[in-house]
Order: C-alpha cells, then sequence, then structure tokens
C-alpha cells in the first residue's frame, strides 16, 4: 500500500476529527466519503488497504466498472453525481447510497429498478443552495414537495440533504449555504420527516461544513491528489 495514501487519508481524518471538537460535537459524527472519480481501481483498494469503506463516485460508467472490478472488497458505493433517467438501473442495483436525486422521476426510476431482496437504497435532495442557472439541483422551496412525494415510493428512502455550493474564497457565504441545507433539514423534521443526513463539504471547505452540521463530507482530491480529466467518462 502507498504511504502516501495512508497519510493522506490519516491527515483527513485528523481535519474532520479536530472540526468535530471545534465545533463541540462527538467524535465520529461525520463521514468521510472518499471520492474516487477518475481514480483507477488501485488506488480504492489502497484507500480501502488503510481502513476507508465508503467510496463515492459521479459517473455510471465507471461506477459500473468499479463495481465489476472491485466486487472482492465490501465497499459501502455512494453514487454523488448527476443521473440520466435512462442510466438509472445500474446505480439502483449496486450503490447504497445516491446523493444527488433532484427530480422525482429519477428516485421513481430507482425505486423501480432496486431488487426487492436489497435493503432501500438511500437517498439524498441535491438541493441548489447558491441558485445557479447551470447547476443540478432541487430549488430550496421545492424541497418539501419532492421529499413528500419520494416518501410514498417503495425500495427507496430519504435519508437528507446534499448541496455543492458555488466555488468561493468568501467564508460568511459558505457558511450562510451550508446553515440553509441545515435549516431545510430542520424544517422538514419538525413536519415529521425522519432526516439524519446532510452531505455537504469537501476537500476545501470541510471544516467550514462540519461547523455548520455536515454528518458526510466527501474529499477525493485531498485523498487521492490532482485529478486528469483527460480521462474521465464521457457518459453519465
Amino acid at each position: 500500500m502507498s504511504q502516501t495514501v495512508q497519510m493522506a487519508l490519516d491527515q483527513v481524518r485528523q481535519w474532520i476529527h479536530d472540526a468535530e471538537a471545534q465545533a463541540n460535537r462527538p467524535a465520529g459524527a461525520v463521514q468521510l466519503i472518499a471520492v474516487s472519480k477518475t481514480f483507477p481501481g488501485d488506488a480504492i483498494r489502497e484507500a480501502y488497504a488503510a481502513g476507508q469503506r465508503a467510496f463515492g463516485e459521479n459517473y455510471v460508467q465507471e461506477f459500473a466498472s468499479k463495481v465489476a472490478e472491485l466486487s472482492d472488497l465490501d465497499i459501502e458505493w455512494h453514487f454523488i453525481g448527476p443521473i440520466q433517467s435512462n442510466k438509472t438501473r445500474i446505480v439502483a442495483e449496486y450503490a447504497h447510497w445516491v446523493h444527488s436525486v433532484d427530480r422525482h422521476k429519477i428516485a421513481e426510476r430507482l425505486s423501480t429498478q432496486r431488487p426487492s431482496a436489497m435493503p432501500a437504497l438511500n437517498l439524498c435532495i441535491q438541493v441548489n443552495v447558491s441558485g445557479e442557472q447551470s447547476k443540478s439541483g432541487c430549488a430550496p422551496e421545492a424541497v418539501g414537495d419532492l421529499v413528500r412525494q419520494i416518501g410514498l415510493l417503495p425500495n427507496v428512502r430519504v435519508r437528507g440533504l446534499m448541496c455543492i455550493p458555488e466555488p468561493t474564497a468568501d467564508q460568511v457565504l459558505l457558511a450562510k449555504r451550508f446553515a440553509l441545507l441545515c435549516q431545510l433539514r430542520d424544517t422538514l423534521r419538525t413536519e415529521g420527516f425522519e432526516l439524519d443526513t446532510l452531505s455537504m463539504g469537501m476537500s476545501a471547505d470541510l471544516a467550514l461544513a462540519v461547523g455548520q452540521g455536515a454528518t458526510m463530507v466527501r474529499v477525493g482530491t485531498a485523498i487521492f491528489g490532482a485529478r486528469d480529466y483527460s480521462q474521465k467518462q464521457t457518459g453519465n
């Protein structure tokens, strides 16, 4: 196993621990999702050998390939990228979590294609907290209705909310984006929805997200290094 991956994981785990302590949250309150998109299966094996079990993928074709290649490992797969409605089956059959649901149609297809013998597929609703026209995600004011609609579907379970704020160095603005997601989750809880997950925060803003209530952080670059997108899958 590469010492680089082990050391990087140890560093990220320490960042999370420090952020939890700074926010007066219990140790272990935040789960690390290692975002392995564009990195080879060997890199995932190295991280797995270092104790990492949850991995995030963005592209359906790449996800399918890695599921097959790494079938001997007990990986908790998190699908975190946009899903085209005609490419939901592989996600429904092999993912444990989907963080990027923003339409009822996608949830409905995941529900229909989820094998009934498997546990319910855990879903997070992706919320466009920054209002960017080009970004995926449900509008904040539409989240409640979407959660209610998806809650009626079999074989899937809404566990929480996810966001990817706009890139910015403005820490106050970022904190507001994360706080909005937390507020939306809390409001839905008061309406009786059992939501326990906030998927927010990446390599650059991990501590800020933890401070605003993140329960899952999605970290790739800080673990695996810079990505080479020239080899990126062309299709979702």
